[in-house]
């Protein structure tokens, strides 16, 4: 499958595991929507959306940490600059990642997502290796993300080690308790209902630090509010959530 025009293409060749097209690029999901990022890190991954920077990226950190986040961020950046942008979970693409990657090429930015999903299939390395030199020949840009540092990934093809190690690196880590309150009260208000304090406080000793879960809770939450007519207060919560 060939990609379409921006915001309708697939980020898998051949039918198998995709990611909703309606679910590319959520609102939740932009650069300056991002909670905690590191002094600079925005401000490289906009550059580099833009088209104003030559720097490739390679974001690196555990689970729920906001990997995903950031490269749809900064596929919906690109877009918004009249630029093509691509974003591919390279689970999705195990065993034909040569495929996958041929049929992206031509976009001015990819986010290849969870790279240790293909770590150990040396067709798949070779494939990511190539698909790298010709993106850097045609002038294109590649953000890469992983739970870990290139050295660490266990990458058995030399080459596509180097390259990787050659890429800025940035590394996030899991949201204190501060920026899970920001991010709880920055989606409530886009969602249109304000989190009081009380229910704040409540949810916090409860939820999971990661970003998918913060986004999954807020999700329910806003279909059951909206389904019951009430307001977020913390017996609603007890009610919905359980104690």
């Amino acid at each position: 499958m060939k990609p379409a025009a921006p915001g309708t293409r697939s980020t898998s060749p051949t039918p198998g595991p995709q990611l909703p097209l309606t679910l590319r690029y959520p609102p939740d999901q932009r650069l300056d929507t991002f909670v905690g990022a590191t002094a600079g890190t925005i401000e490289q991954l906009q550059a580099l959306a833009d088209g104003g920077s030559d720097d490739w990226l390679y974001l690196a950190g555990p689970g729920g940490v906001g990997k995903t986040h950031l490269l749809l961020a900064s596929c919906a950046a690109a877009e918004a600059a009249g630029r093509r942008a691509a974003y591919l979970p390279l689970a999705a693409a195990v065993g034909r990642l040569g495929d996958a990657l041929q049929a992206l090429e031509g976009n001015d930015l990819l986010a290849l997502d969870g790279l240790e999903a293909i770590t150990g299939d040396r067709g798949d390395e070779v494939a990511l290796f190539d698909a790298h030199n010709r993106a850097r020949a045609a002038g294109s840009r590649i953000i890469y993300a992983a739970r870990v540092a290139p050295d660490a990934l266990g990458i058995d093809l030399p080459d596509l080690r180097s390259r990787l190690a050659q890429c800025s690196r940035i590394t996030l880590t899991p949201l204190d308790e501060a920026g899970r309150r920001e991010v709880l009260r920055q989606r409530a208000r886009r969602r249109g209902w304000v989190l009081e304090e009380t229910a704040l406080d409540w949810l916090l000793k409860r939820v999971e630090r990661d970003m998918a879960g913060l986004t999954a809770l807020l999700d329910r939450l806003d279909r059951a509010s909206l389904a019951a007519q009430r307001r977020i207060t913390v017996p609603f919560l007890r009610q919905v959530l359980g104690s």
